[in-house]
């Protein structure tokens, strides 16, 4: 199956796979935060040497990333832009009052799924689909979320899930 039949896919697989995910983070609360981390870790190695973001970039087309102040910063002075005219020209605030891309897709993100921001992207961009981030355990409702937008991040659970109901 391509890229594009798994992005598709996702959401409704998503639904699917809510509960047993959301058992498998009951798991993994309880486990020390180190073997957390190494758990997602290893997983999260193996799902990116199979699944290619270029060829995906589901993320960039569906959800707009937190901008922080250093954000808009960064952006700002790469795109050779006043703040001013950068927060007037790209940014929103969402309903929470946070920072973000006033358009999905990203208006950086090219046709070929490139980022023409990538030197300078916002931190939110550089960090998803944060499974490769220590303390994972603090993100576990937010992993189950990003599992239906990234196709790794739902590999991820899913190959997690295996291996802890295989380990009973």
């Amino acid at each position: 199956m391509n890229i594009q039949e798994v992005i598709k896919k996702l959401p409704q697989q998503a639904l699917k796979n809510k509960k047993a995910h959301l058992k498998t983070i009951q798991q993994i609360k309880v486990l020390k935060s180190m073997d957390a981390d190494e758990l997602f870790h290893t997983q999260h190695e193996e799902a990116f040497s199979e699944i290619d973001c270029l060829k995906c970039a589901n993320c960039c087309k569906t959800t707009p990333p937190l901008l922080l102040n250093e954000d808009i910063n960064s952006i700002s002075k790469g795109l050779h832009l006043s703040t001013k005219k950068f927060m007037s020209e790209y940014v929103k605030k969402d309903e929470d009052g946070d920072f973000i891309f006033n358009e999905t897709p990203c208006p950086f993100l090219g046709s070929d799924n490139f980022c023409s921001i990538y030197s300078f992207r916002p931190q939110a961009c550089r960090e998803y689909p944060h499974t490769h981030q220590k303390k994972v355990q603090k993100i576990l409702d937010l992993t189950v979320k990003n599992a239906e937008i990234c196709p790794a991040v739902a590999r991820i659970l899913d190959n997690i899930s295996s291996s802890l109901s295989l380990g009973k």
